[in-house]
């Protein structure tokens, strides 16, 4: 009876085993970093293309626009702040902002209109101290490209979406493969930024106010 039971058990053990250790921590994301170090020495991943990947990541990169309108509104500007931090973050990157119209008026009027959405982003962007050299508003799309496929309004479909395009020609920072130069500035700033609110933390705590 007790050499069943330590049969079975060894078997639901083997059993549980035919998966490779770690495999429950393991979300898709392990290894990511060798995979990017191959791709970019097999030239199958450049740096304008992990640029591009970290920006759709890491700020909204597509606004909205009440029906036959290019008027920014609260929504749109807050995102595009956001767009204008991490833009200022990468002086050697230029982006591209797309215009894009719902499936309502004819093809000629929503190209107008996809581009004036696009020009208002850029204009908002160039505001916010970034140069308008670094930044294109392309010929829109107009309603060719729905997010949502319907012939009805949609505010989903009334939309432009910001994308990094390249880079600075000449630009002091480029990159001729130093994309880990770029990486290390951020770590560097980051540092300081942490040092100086500890310093101010520590000047707060020994000069009370109240």
């Amino acid at each position: 009876m007790h050499k069943w039971f330590i049969t079975l058990g060894l078997s639901v053990a083997v059993a549980g085993c035919t998966r490779e250790a770690g495999f429950e921590l393991d979300q898709g994301t392990f290894g990511n970093a060798t995979l990017n170090n191959v791709q970019i020495m097999n030239g199958e991943l450049t740096y304008g293309q992990i640029l591009a990947q970290r920006f759709a990541a890491e700020v909204p990169s597509q606004i909205n626009f009440a029906f036959d309108s290019a008027q920014l509104d609260a929504s749109a500007q807050r995102i595009l702040l956001q767009q204008a931090a991490w833009i200022k973050q990468f002086p050697e990157a230029r982006f591209r902002v797309y215009g894009h119209t719902d499936a309502v008026g004819s093809a000629a009027y929503n190209q107008q209109l996809g581009l004036r959405r696009a020009n208002a982003a850029v204009s908002f962007l160039t505001r916010q101290g970034i140069s308008r050299s670094r930044l294109e508003a392309v010929v829109s799309f107009g309603k060719t490209r729905p997010l949502i496929a319907t012939q009805n309004r949609d505010r989903r479909n009334r939309r432009t979406v910001t994308e990094v395009s390249g880079f600075v020609d000449r630009h002091p920072n480029i990159l001729d493969g130093k994309y880990a130069e770029v990486i290390y500035r951020e770590y560097v700033q980051s540092a300081r930024v942490e040092s100086t609110l500890r310093s101010e933390t520590a000047v707060g705590s020994t000069n009370p106010t109240e």
